[in-house]
């Protein structure tokens, strides 16, 4: 019928004439799986009767939603500087006061209400260039390489838009690893540029051969130009931890094929098993020489989301880029002007972490305390993750090196998998849903962050409390024990 009598018109915007690439982008981590414990949990709440009495949502890296306390050091700098009249109260630290006053000064009419300057207020570009050489044991970082930005995936975005141009044969190519973090494959279907899988060894706790990226990038230059290699450095989903010896290997590769680097290290807190250590990109690079530290090109990342911290709300991260053209450069700073500022809240408390307490300070006994308690904790549940899953039929998990993840193989029998191709999905979704129906267990199935022809995975976060862990555990192999039993 026409209304007011006005016939009907199409759509401006429909499913037909909308962007393209956006219908390709997808999202597992936030996926159909989420979308149903959602509806779960409102169910239950209406009264509704299911075998189980909540929804324990193992889907996501998201470590304050699972329990995880905030660090009060952070929290008390930030409230200062949300509400200054705290400044008053005789209950904050002298120290906490110190540096809230310091930020308050570098802002807009001395209030974080102001917008900052787009690459990030200039004093915590410096506090993050100080940490920066702490960590890498005094190599010099430019205060005018590092850009704040909203989180790290807004970072990763930005880089890889300026990176992205041509079509066909000439399309841009980018070096992703499978299994990857899907941001990189939505981003990438997003700028409509070509994704170029190259697979970790599973079979060698899934370290990173450059004989694979060979392999995958010399294939690539047959239908697109492959420019750019991205590393997950502790791995999500994986929780591999890399080595010097592979990331020498890593940088000698993309200075021989001409490569950008793009080193993803928003785990690089959450390293946890013996003889694992975390090394930068950055670091490496400079220590093997200025035939590699003057030419490669490479943009790092870090997050306040991740590591001990977990405030993924405030979306706080930074990128410093090395060895950038420098007319590049100008373009990425006219790029970050656009969205004006990354949330001064998020730069706020990225500078409490960067420019963190030291001894002698009022703040550090607590802090050191409460930074350690969380690190341990994620430790003592990696351990018991890999062991209790390792120990069940069906299984097989790497060691969780690091990050806060784990991906298991998990045994599907033939029958499951042609109940799940009937259904119209994939094996391990199928796995997935009934595994929330039953239990109320929220995890990714594996073909959300990709994996080898005829393998299995899901990717659970290690991060809820260690009793409720030990329940979804148990709860988890029960339920693949019945699983198998069923579909046998």
């Amino acid at each position: 019928m026409a209304e007011n009598g006005l016939g009907w018109r199409e759509k401006v915007l429909n499913l037909e004439s909308m962007n393209p690439c956006i219908k390709k982008v997808e999202y597992a981590v936030r996926g159909p799986i989420v979308t149903r414990a959602v509806q779960l949990e409102k169910e239950l709440k209406e009264g509704a009767k299911k075998p189980f009495t909540e929804v324990i949502r193992a889907n996501i890296g998201d470590a304050h939603a699972m329990g995880q306390k905030p660090i009060t050091f952070l929290r008390q700098v930030c409230a200062l500087c949300m509400y200054p009249e705290l400044l008053n109260d005789p209950n904050f630290p002298k120290d906490a006061k110190e540096k809230a006053c310091k930020l308050l000064e570098a802002c807009g009419g001395h209030s974080i209400g102001a917008y900052s300057a787009s690459p990030g207020i200039d004093c915590i570009r410096r506090h993050i260039a100080d940490f920066i050489e702490r960590r890498d044991g005094g190599i010099p970082s430019n205060p005018d390489n590092i850009f704040l930005s909203t989180g790290a995936s807004d970072g990763i975005v930005t880089i890889l838009k300026l990176l992205v141009s041509g079509e066909g044969r000439s399309c841009t190519g980018v070096a992703i690893p499978i299994p990857q973090y899907p941001l990189y494959s939505a981003a990438l279907a997003e700028l409509n540029a070509v994704q170029i899988n190259y697979y970790l060894d599973e079979e060698n706790c899934w370290a990173l051969n450059v004989e694979e990226l060979r392999r995958a990038v010399g294939e690539a230059r047959r239908h697109c130009r492959p420019r750019a290699l991205c590393i997950i450095n502790p791995g999500n989903p994986t929780g591999q931890v890399q080595s010097r010896k592979c990331i020498e290997d890593v940088i000698h590769f993309a200075w021989e094929e001409q490569l950008f680097l793009l080193a993803d290290e928003v785990y690089q807190d959450n390293i946890y098993a013996k003889g694992s250590q975390f090394h930068s990109f950055k670091k490496v690079l400079f220590e093997m020489g200025p035939k590699y530290s003057g030419t490669v090109e490479l943009a790092s990342f870090y997050s306040i989301s991740k590591g001990f911290m977990g405030e993924c709300g405030f979306r706080g991260g930074y990128m410093e880029v090395i060895n950038m053209d420098p007319g590049v450069q100008q373009q990425l700073s006219k790029l970050v002007s656009v969205r004006l500022c990354p949330p001064v809240t998020g730069q706020i408390v990225l500078d409490a972490v960067v420019n963190r307490p030291e001894p002698g300070d009022p703040s550090y006994p607590q802090f050191k305390q409460e930074k350690q308690a969380v690190l341990d904790a994620l430790a003592e549940k990696a351990r018991l993750t890999e062991e209790t899953l390792n120990r069940a039929p069906g299984f097989r998990c790497n060691p969780v090196q690091g990050a806060m993840y784990a991906f298991p193989r998990i045994q599907l029998p033939p029958r499951a998998v042609e109940a799940a191709k009937a259904q119209g999905k994939a094996p391990d979704m199928f796995f997935c849903l009934q595994l929330l129906e039953e239990t109320g267990i929220c995890v990714v199935p594996g073909s959300g962050f990709g994996q080898k022809e005829g393998t299995f995975h899901f990717r659970m976060t290690i991060l809820p409390p260690l009793e409720k862990l030990k329940i979804l555990l148990q709860k988890l192999t029960q339920f693949h024990a019945k699983f198998l039993r069923e579909y046998s």
